[in-house]
């Protein structure tokens, strides 16, 4: 498993490209290897703990965003829409991640939730950097929303957080102005 955290590798990639003299380096996160990072981190911590006995001390039910897209439905909805549902879920993931990582007593455990925590504040960052909207923190969607399912494992969060990772963050990047901008 790798040390290096997701902030790390957004400012080695800034100072990759700076250090080759480029005019106009793409941004760092329109570089799908960054978001690649982020998921391999994500993933790696899924796996790590797959195999935790008894969820690591962890009980209850969590609430976390869906993360099935419908592409012709997300396409109809505007870059803010899409923008504010990532952060809504970015958001919710923060939240449990924090709640989890209160309950569990094991040094390694707290390691690999502070990381994936981490790695979402460095997503929020991104997407801010992006200018999307204003992206101001929404209200957590309510237990039962239909935005919203509950998982009642820690291997069953960190799978959800991966696809969250791989599907909806990954369309709005792909599709940010931004990085579309950088690609003409």
């Amino acid at each position: 498993m790798s040390s290096i955290s997701g902030p790390v590798v957004v400012l080695l990639t800034v100072l990759q490209w700076a250090g080759r003299g480029l005019p106009s380096p793409v941004r760092p996160i329109c570089d799908p290897r960054v978001l690649d990072r982020f998921i391999m981190e994500a993933r790696e911590t899924e796996t790590a703990l797959r195999g935790c006995k008894a969820g690591c001390g962890v009980t209850g039910t969590f609430v976390v965003p869906l993360t099935n897209v419908d592409l012709v439905v997300w396409e109809t909805k505007d870059t803010g829409e899409q923008a504010l549902e990532v952060q809504s879920g970015m958001s919710l993931f923060g939240q449990v991640l924090s709640a989890v990582r209160e309950s569990v007593s094991r040094v390694a455990v707290q390691i690999l939730i502070d990381n994936n925590k981490s790695n979402i504040h460095s997503l929020g960052q991104v997407l801010r950097s992006l200018h999307i909207q204003d992206l101001s923190l929404p209200p957590a969607p309510a237990v039962g929303d239909s935005v919203t399912r509950k998982v009642s494992s820690l291997s069953e969060l960190l799978h959800v957080h991966t696809n969250f990772l791989r599907g909806k963050v990954r369309l709005l990047l792909t599709n940010a102005p931004a990085c579309q901008q950088n690609s003409t």
